[in-house]
């Protein structure tokens, strides 16, 4: 038996970190969703009792460090499941770019696993293996537009945002989550939260509103790191997209979009001089 599931990417409206929490982890409060750049999944059971994960693409883990691999091993493990599985992963979603792709290929797997072994767990349950994983996981379990707090494990999902194109790029970096929060220190930051702000945008349908409470408290971590996030941004802005932000840790950069005649000018202006461009839309 073989099935297929989708993992969508994330992008962060929002990330505000509040204070360092005494287990090492950040506290953190952010309005996420999801946009329709995905990987694409197939699991396979297998008779013998073993997990195999393969991709095209030479740049991803096939082994333990694989975040599929991850879940899947914690669900054969907690629910006492002896058939093995094939995960092939069709990569779409840039990898170490603060878009979530390793994290909502973790929770695919774990939704696909679901039905493939008609185990009936519920969608809370999922999120807390998947928490085990990583912060992202949980809200890559349901996805939608959600606000997550803890370390990005408690959320309350809300409603959709707005209907606009998002343009995703890419630098030609990649990044790691934890030296990012290494170097962010709460006790410089001058920047004020913005998720309560952006929660009430969206929930007002008030586009405009959602544009402007945009927020990324570890953006300039990440931009004195890599000058050439700070770059694309600039160019975006120059270009008139309507709100623009790094996405997690990054280096991804998107920009919101309401007329579609600006979008395929923005993207021609970035395609100029990064290769990685994505013209996406909000999943609702």
């Amino acid at each position: 038996m073989m099935i297929y599931e989708k993992a969508p990417a994330k992008i962060n409206l929002t990330l505000d970190i509040l204070r360092k929490r005494d287990d090492g982890y950040h506290e953190v409060e952010m309005v996420m969703t999801m946009v329709d750049l995905s990987d694409r999944l197939e699991l396979e059971t297998l008779d013998r009792d073993t997990i195999i994960i393969s991709s095209p693409v030479g740049y991803i883990p096939l082994d333990e460090k694989n975040h599929a691999f991850q879940a899947a091993k914690l669900i054969k493990e907690r629910y006492n499941v002896k058939q093995g599985v094939y995960i092939h992963i069709d990569k779409h979603i840039p990898v170490s770019a603060g878009l979530g792709g390793g994290s909502s290929d973790a929770a695919a797997t774990l939704r696909g696993l679901n039905r493939l072994w008609g185990l009936n767990i519920p969608a809370r349950e999922l999120q807390e293996i998947g928490a085990e994983i990583g912060s992202d996981v949980p809200f890559c379990v349901t996805g939608g537009t959600a606000v997550a707090t803890g370390r990005g494990e408690r959320l309350e999902p809300i409603a959709s945002p707005p209907p606009c194109w998002v343009i995703l790029a890419k630098p030609a970096v990649s990044v790691s989550t934890a030296d990012i929060y290494r170097q962010f220190d709460v006790r410089t930051n001058k920047e004020q939260p913005k998720s309560k702000l952006c929660k009430q945008a969206i929930e007002n349908k008030d586009y405009k509103a959602m544009c402007a409470s945009l927020g990324n408290m570890l953006e300039q971590v990440t931009m004195r790191m890599y000058p050439e996030v700070a770059r694309i941004k600039a160019c975006m802005e120059k270009l008139g997209a309507d709100g623009v932000q790094m996405s997690g840790s990054g280096p991804t950069v998107f920009g919101l979009v309401r007329k579609e005649s600006k979008v395929y000018r923005i993207y021609n202006g970035l395609r100029g001089f990064c290769k990685e461009v994505y013209v996406v839309r909000i999943l609702p």
